[in-house]
């Protein structure tokens, strides 16, 4: 890293990779007004350079050109250079991102755009080298021709970046004709079938998971496979599902002595992963390691959602009971370098007791990962003991006892650098995740977890005019939230109703669903616009629907206005949520990989929900055993006080006697007194 000859405006940041390159001799400016009206004024071009703390090529390129004072001496001489974290502003990494991708036909991190001084692209791109390689031009060489084309073809820059920008507004304007009259044809079985069909011809049969490398978890996909199972009982759905589940929780990318998922996978079989832990990426893999436990009872899903909820309070959560955003890839500049053993290394912590762990886990002499070894499991418990003639029992002993050992002596090394900004959206999508986890398996520290966590959010993220913060730090929230931040929270908020019983949750869900119709919306008054209307300094508002490392905050709404249509009986959100859903017909039938979660929904609508109702005094120690059970399309609300507010517990007496109701599409069967002969009924139907 550079000393602190250099400063710059950066230094005034709260995000840690804003401040990661605070002593860069670039001249950084954050994104604002300062630095939009330089480049005004002075009419050079706008470089924006868009990251995030845990990015491994950011860190590279940073080291390479950003802390080379004559690469430095060109940026600042010819270009007002602005750094921006695409955890803090996702709004301008998509736009910005969309217009890399229209210009070269890929992306990716770190994004390096050239705009003109009214904030237009007019070219870009992502990793560039020091000097000439790899077919890429120098980052120099980048940095000079477009200064000359700028000063000596300004009417042809000026005339690419308006086609370019006129092409990203078409191109992400959704405006598909939708009628709810005739949604008939899209919500049938056969579609459910055909879309699990498409997303198996993407599957890797072997290794699970879809595609080849680099693989991502596409957690949607596996979600739909076992709801699909559990609805259908199609076989080959389950097997891909737990497949893809049992490879990365054998692989390298989960983190074998502390806990946790990598980012991705660089290779087919899960062994290597780019090393950053990303909250969200926690978040969806807890979420659907729920569902299949409570789908299979498999005690390896439970040790997992465990394991890696302990990571995430040990090393994520705040005093504040926030969750933090990531932990880097690199440590002391060298990726991996904190997860990864020789081993000798092991050998000299757990002597003679190092010859199983390291047939286990496939440590070699020579490494399984450029010289080094990833832990990971290659053969299952039950079989790897009767090879070796042991009791399974005796090996998991012996396993979790070195483990306790390695990692106790992992935790001396230099530690990965913590991204401790703390994002609403991620937030949301980790409650959802812990909400799921209680469910499944009923630790009541969990509820408390995500109790203290929504507390944390109603005390410090508010913005005030029903409003609230994209982000937080150093007891300052900052930046107004956009789509996706309201999407999970609402999610989590009818989550969290759902194992506590509390309705204030979904009244909270309500007022903030109503709060991004009004401010979201789109003008065709069907998708909601990424950003607010409130807010000026986008070049335009994107409506994102694709569903990629996380779900669209479109999609999410669409889920959540469904649910809470029945909730609130408002048939106004049920029917802008099956036109949404219509509109995008096509692309998730045919293309269900790219839009998972928008596929859920058609899946519940298809199937149709399950309506359940607990009253009574006491009828919260009933709770957990329905939880407990795989019923991915109920609709659930307990209380054990008279609400009448609410159209599923109005006219329904709360009494002594706790009663069980369960209805589907506007009928309900007649009210249950026996909580056993309840669940065989919801089991039947």
């Amino acid at each position: 890293m550079m000393d602190n000859k250099h400063t710059n405006l950066l230094i005034h940041e709260s995000s840690p990779y804003l401040l990661q390159h605070a002593h860069n001799p670039v001249n950084w400016f954050p994104w604002g007004d300062a630095a939009l009206e330089k480049a005004k004024k002075e009419d050079k071009p706008i470089l924006i350079s868009i990251g995030y703390s845990a990015c491994h090529w950011c860190h590279v390129m940073e080291r390479e050109s950003f802390e080379d004072e004559e690469t430095a001496e060109i940026m600042n001489k010819f270009f007002v250079n602005i750094k921006i974290d695409r955890e803090e502003r996702p709004d301008l990494d998509h736009i910005y991102m969309d217009a890399v991708q229209a210009i070269t036909g890929s992306g990716g991190w770190p994004l390096n755009v050239f705009l003109t001084p009214d904030r237009k692209p007019f070219f870009g791109g992502t990793y560039f080298p020091p000097v000439n390689a790899h077919n890429r031009s120098s980052w120099k060489n980048v940095l000079l021709n477009i200064h000359q084309v700028f000063t000596e073809k300004r009417d042809e820059v000026d005339t690419q970046a308006d086609g370019l920008t006129k092409h990203l507004i078409n191109s992400v304007s959704i405006s598909a004709s939708a009628d709810v009259k005739n949604s008939e044809s899209l919500f049938t079985k056969e579609n459910l079938s055909l879309i699990a069909d498409n997303i198996l011809k993407q599957a890797d049969t072997v290794e699970g998971g879809f595609g080849n490398a680099p693989k991502f978890p596409q957690t949607f996909s596996i979600q739909y496979l076992l709801r699909h199972y559990h609805f259908t009982k199609d076989e080959n759905s389950l097997k891909h599902a737990l497949l893809s589940l049992d490879k990365m929780i054998a692989g390298g990318i989960y983190d074998h002595l502390g806990g946790g998922f990598a980012r991705y996978s660089t290779d087919r079989e899960w062994l290597a992963p780019h090393f950053e832990k990303m909250l969200y990426d926690n978040a969806l893999l807890i979420n659907v390691i729920s569902e299949a436990y409570q789908l299979t009872k498999n005690e390896i899903y439970a040790q997992t959602i465990k394991d890696t909820l302990s990571f995430l309070e040990r090393e994520l959560l705040s005093s504040e009971f926030g969750f933090y955003s990531a932990l880097d890839a690199d440590s002391e500049g060298i990726e991996g370098k904190y997860y990864v053993w020789t081993k000798r290394e092991i050998e000299e912590i757990l002597g003679d007791e190092s010859t199983l762990f390291c047939a286990f886990y496939d440590v070699s002499e020579k490494g399984n990962w450029d010289g080094v070894n990833i832990l990971r499991v290659t053969k299952n418990a039950d079989d790897f003991a009767k090879e070796h003639n042991i009791y399974v029992e005796y090996l998991q002993e012996h396993l979790n006892k070195a483990k306790r050992q390695l990692l106790q002596a992992r935790n001396f090394r230099v530690r990965p650098q913590l991204d401790d900004k703390i994002l609403l959206g991620w937030n949301g999508l980790m409650i959802t995740a812990i909400c799921k986890a209680y469910a499944a398996l009923e630790i009541d520290r969990y509820k408390e977890l995500a109790i203290n966590a929504i507390s944390f959010i109603e005390s410090k993220m508010k913005e005030g005019k029903g409003g609230y913060f994209h982000t937080y730090k150093n007891e300052k929230a900052t930046i107004g939230a956009f789509l996706d931040d309201y999407a999970y929270l609402i999610q989590a908020y009818i989550n969290l109703q759902e194992i506590t019983g509390n309705q204030n949750y979904l009244k909270s869900a309500k007022e903030l669903t109503e709060f991004v119709i009004e401010n979201f919306q789109s003008e065709m008054q069907r998708y909601f616009c990424f950003t607010p209307l409130s807010q000026t300094d986008v070049i335009f508002r994107k409506e994102e629907v694709y569903d990629g490392a996380i779900p669209s905050g479109n999609s999410v709404m669409t889920n959540n206005l469904l649910y809470l249509s029945v909730i609130f009986d408002n048939k106004n959100w049920k029917d802008l949520a099956i036109k949404n859903i219509i509109g995008l017909e096509k692309a998730i039938i045919n293309h269900p990989v790219s839009f998972g979660f928008w596929a859920i929904s058609i899946q519940l609508l298809t199937i149709g929900y399950k309506e359940v109702v607990f009253i009574g005094r006491n009828i919260l120690k009933d709770l957990p055993e329905m939880l407990k059970m795989y019923v991915p399309n109920k609709i659930i609300q307990t209380t054990s006080i008279q609400l009448d507010f609410y159209p599923l517990l109005a006219v329904k007496l709360v009494s002594e006697n706790s009663e069980y109701y369960l209805c589907s599409d506007n009928n309900c069967l007649p009210v249950f007194n026996s909580l056993d002969k309840f669940f065989e009924k919801v089991l039947l139907n």
